[in-house]
């Protein structure tokens, strides 16, 4: 039963903060990308390292929690977020290791794809991931990860190599192709429930420099560019990738001021050839 000395003696455990309802920055704790989503958490557990997440994991098991896992805290969904229960929230866990000749990069389960990318530029080194910087690695990453460098070198689960997960029974384990293969094959794709994942090992691929952007049209023609797009993706090399899309221009460089917030479609490109 969740009481007062419980929540204290959690607190006192974790290297990172325990955030309550009621501390200054709670409510900033519990934002997420998507701003229609407004849960209000019992306690937020700002975890410092694996140690801090096997803790939570069992308090949360332990006194009945809804509990919910933070990484990027994009998820459209709002599922790094829950109302009356536990989040562990793995954004202190920032870190990225690259080994150049190896062409790997090891990351903290709190990473978001700007970091990772930061970390690989300077290298001349990349792996597939998302669009957006801001994204977290952990959430793209179990949900399969389609991007701008997909078509060149497959889905971001296709470049996972090994992942530390901490299991509900508070368990730490290595899963890869040699170790718990099991789980390392539901982890590719198969969504946040297998547990939490506090490190992500990527294969990484010779990119430097991807030169890209919209490409916008008017609502009106976007049958005829629908059909042009699923004509020429097909035949298209390797290193072009482009997705079609409807949207709202944001009202923001590069787009023009003309454009700004009007409804339109369009192909969004990225190319990684010479």
């Amino acid at each position: 039963m969740l009481n007062e000395n419980s929540i204290a003696d959690f607190k006192r455990d974790l290297r990172g903060r325990l955030i309550e309802p009621g501390d200054k920055d709670y409510d900033e704790a519990r934002k997420v990308y998507n701003g229609m989503i407004h849960k209000k958490p019992r306690l937020i557990a700002r975890c410092a390292d694996v140690a801090d997440v096997i803790r939570s994991i069992n308090f949360g098991r332990d006194n009945d929690l809804l509990v919910a896992i933070r990484g990027g805290g994009h998820n459209a969904g709002g599922l790094g977020i829950c109302d009356d229960g536990l989040v562990i929230d793995l954004v202190p866990i920032k870190y990225t290791r690259i080994d150049p000749a190896a062409r790997t990069i090891t990351v903290g389960g709190g990473c978001v794809w700007g970091d990772v990318d930061h970390a690989t530029h300077v290298f001349g080194l990349a792996t597939p991931s998302g669009v957006i910087s801001t994204t977290g690695v952990g959430g793209l990453t179990l949900g399969g990860g389609i991007g701008h460098l997909t078509r060149k070198c497959g889905l971001t689960i296709d470049n996972l190599l090994s992942a530390d997960v901490v299991l509900a029974n508070g368990q730490f384990v290595k899963a890869n192709a040699d170790e718990n293969a099991d789980l390392f094959w539901a982890l590719r794709g198969g969504g946040g429930n297998f547990g939490i994942v506090t490190s992500f090992t990527f294969k990484l691929h010779p990119i430097d420099i991807l030169y890209g952007g919209p490409m916008l049209y008017e609502l009106s023609e976007a049958t005829d560019v629908m059909k042009w797009y699923r004509e020429l993706i097909p035949a298209a090399p390797d290193d072009l990738n482009g997705f079609f899309a409807f949207l709202t221009v944001p009202p923001a460089p590069p787009f023009p001021e003309h454009l700004h917030m009007k409804k339109m479609c369009g192909v969004v490109w990225a190319y990684a050839g010479p």
